[in-house]
Order: C-alpha cells, then structure tokens, then sequence
C-alpha cells in the first residue's frame, strides 16, 4: 500500500489510546504520514488507577501527542451494559463473560462526542484486521457519528507487532511493558491476554503473563467467605458496605483476582467467521454471575428464567458482535429490567484457589420460604391424593402415545429375534 498523501490544514487526527503497542505505535505514525496534531484520547472503562493514568499520559506526550485526555466512563459503561450482562447471567461459549469487547461501542461514543468537541472530523483507532474490535468499533462509529472519517492504519497496511516496536526503539520512543509479546486489554469487566500460545488450540500462556492471577495456584491463598447483595438485580452491597456497582466490581477484582478466579481461555467464534482464542481474567464477572444466576434461582419462577435465557444469549451476541445500538437491544433491556423487579437479597460465596463456592442464598422473596411444603420430605398445598392425581395426569401424553402405537402393532414386521428386547421408546 503506498504511504498516504499528508493532509492540509491544522484539523487534529483524534487517536483512541488504549496505550498498548498498536497505539502507542501509531500516535508517531500518525503525525510523521498525516502531518496533523496528534490528540490521544483514553476512554476510561475500568482498570485504570491513578498511577496507570498518570504514565498513560506521560506515554502520549513522550510519543508525540499535543494533548491527552482520560474520560471516566466506567458509571456510564455499567449502566448502559453491564447491569444487563449481569441480569442476564450472559456467558459466551457458557465461560467468557464478554471481558472487553462489551466496552468497544462505548469507547467509540465517546471519542466521537469528544471529536466533535475539539471540532475535527478525524478519528483513528489500532484495531488489527483480524480481530472482532475492528467491526465493533466502526459499526457504532459510523451508527453514531457517520461524518466522521475513521483511520485505521494498523488494519489497512497490515503491519506486525514486530514492525510496530522496531518503529518505535528506531527512534527511542517508550515502549508498552509487554513489548511485542502480549496483547493485554484490561477493563471493569476483566482482562484479555494474547499471545503466541493462543493462535493455537493446544496451549496455555505462561504463569507471568496473567495479570490479577499471577501466582494464584503457585502461592494458594487460604479460603475466604464474602457476602453480594442485590436489589432488583443490581449489585449494591458487599460485607454488609453499600457500594457503588463500580466500587463493588473493583473490589470483588481484588477479592477474587488472586485466588485465579473467574481465569480461563476461551475458543470461540469471532465475527468475521474464524476461530479464535483469547486468555482472559474475570473476577470480579465470575463472582456477580454465579451469585446473580443463584438468587435467581430463589425468587423467579421457572418460566421466568426460561424465558429471559432465551433472550439472554442473543442478548450477549449482539453485545459481542458490536451490535447493542440496534433497537432489539432496547426490547431485550426491557424484558430482563422487568425480570428483576423481586431479585433482591443476598448470596454468601466462598473463595478457594481456582474455584467460586455459593454457600447459601437468601431473599424476602424466595419461593422456597413461599412454600408450606418441604421438598423430599412433606407435602404442603397439596395432600398425597392429590400428588397420585397429578402424577396420572402428567403420565397422560405417554400413555396416550402407547396405546396409539399398540393399536397399530399388527402392521409392523416381526422382529428378527427375541433375545434381546430394548425398552420401548416412543418416537
């Protein structure tokens, strides 16, 4: 591809910083091939402490940037997609809880609120070609903002992570603390780690490379009890403190990241249509899931809980396609908010190395309190006449389906021997 013709004018390309290589990379790119100032914009959905923040910036500055901002979007982002992931105990591949790629239309809201705020209607990103965030961030990008033109130059001339750090120690610029080796992404809902062990099936990554679990299974730590509260499917409590969601995830981070929970490396379809592999950390989504889902199962009825997983998972695609701007997205919202109305109470969780035990639930709303009956043991709204009754009526589809099939046995053939005789099944 041959170089891109320089721009003129003063307008500024607006960067999406993460600070990993492929934007630290392109902020000296940018500004050498465009020749416009360079503004990186960090759009802040977890993971970030006030040290990671200040070296972010410091980064920017050192690569080139005439100006960097951080925006806390973390309440925002918990609002607008969290809480529904957690009321709908969304999983991909029934593991990964959608660690970073649920943060993608969030951050392409707000770069190009702040674009239109510093009046520029450029944009770049370091999303690669063979990656989902590509199409995530430009679906809701030219959804929100299709006046703005995107730069994607990591994508469109293909370059290499080798390339990329070989550009920048060339001309002494900082480089990301992982180097070429490991592609990290960190955020409130968990870190994705990639590396060469995950563009195959047959390997884990190294003990090192983990982020919050480092030395979780080589220094066990000894078990812990904790509480979760919720109310109406919102985490609000922890250890008898309210807390902000926020606050909550972050701490339940800290809790669980050490014990290796909620670590895993998930084998999944991308949406472009290949395979892909991805190691992934998620503690504090491990954590909410497992107890939400338990004390769902105390105060939904079974139907409600049927239903609201047939919705759930779609639910979860659209979010990982980059799809949640779509207004089916707003239908399914309104179902789980509905669905959530009595999921109030507590769950008690026990923290092992590697392993999330529920101890015990408990809710002003349980229907197993509801009921005068006690399973396995005595019967309450109904007597044992009763139980006879039903379990006749219930038999009755089977039996129907029998007899039916009996009436007709002189029009099979004969079987070719006795000797062994499977049970019959209805078809």
């Amino acid at each position: 591809m041959p170089n891109p013709v320089p721009l003129k004018g003063d307008q500024p390309i607006v960067l999406a910083y993460s600070g990993g290589l492929d934007t630290s990379f392109l902020v000296p790119w940018l500004k050498e091939n465009y020749c416009r100032p360079i503004i990186t914009v960090t759009v802040d959905t977890g993971g970030i402490d006030e040290a990671a923040a200040r070296t972010l910036a410091e980064r920017a500055r050192a690569l080139g940037a005439v100006e960097h901002h951080q925006i806390d979007a973390r309440a925002d982002y918990f609002e607008q997609v969290l809480r529904f992931l957690i009321m709908g105990n969304v999983k991909r591949g029934q593991m990964y809880p959608l660690c970073v790629g649920a943060e993608r239309v969030m951050q392409a809201q707000t770069i190009a609120q702040m674009a239109r705020k510093l009046g520029t209607q450029m944009i770049a990103h370091g999303c690669t070609a063979a990656g989902n965030d590509q199409v995530r961030f430009e679906v809701a990008m030219r959804t929100l903002a299709p006046e703005l033109e995107v730069l994607a130059p990591v994508r469109d001339r293909a370059f290499k992570r080798q390339e990329e750090l070989d550009y920048l120690q060339s001309r002494g610029l900082p480089v990301p603390p992982f180097g070429a080796a490991y592609s990290v992404n960190r955020g409130l809902w968990g870190v994705t780690i990639g590396g060469k062990e995950t563009l195959t099936s047959s390997g884990s990554i190294p003990d090192d490379a983990w982020v919050l679990s480092r030395d979780a299974f080589t220094h066990p730590r000894a078990a812990e009890s904790h509480v979760i509260e919720f109310k109406q499917g919102r985490p609000v409590g922890l250890d008898g403190r309210a807390l902000s969601p926020v606050a909550l995830i972050e701490a339940l981070e800290a809790l669980c990241g050490p014990f290796g929970i909620g670590r895993g490396i998930h084998l999944g379809d991308t949406i472009i249509g290949t395979k892909g592999r991805v190691a992934f950390e998620a503690p504090a989504a491990e954590a909410l899931l497992t107890a939400h889902r338990e004390l769902e199962k105390l105060v939904l009825t079974g139907r409600q809980q049927r239903i609201k997983e047939t919705v759930a998972q779609p639910y979860g695609d659209l979010v990982h396609e980059g799809q949640l701007l779509d207004p089916v997205c707003r239908d399914i919202e309104a179902l789980l908010l509905s669905s959530q109305e009595r999921v109030t109470g507590r769950v008690r969780i026990q923290l092992r190395p590697g392993h999330l035990f529920v101890e015990g639930v408990e809710s002003p709303y349980s229907l197993m309190a509801a009921s005068k009956g006690v399973y396995g043991e005595a019967a309450g709204e109904w007597t044992a006449t009763d139980a006879l009754g039903f379990s006749k009526i219930v038999a009755l589809t089977g039996v129907f389906h029998r007899r039916a099939g009996e009436s007709r046995s002189d029009e099979r053939p004969a079987a070719a021997s006795t000797e062994s005789v499977p049970l019959a099944r209805p078809r």
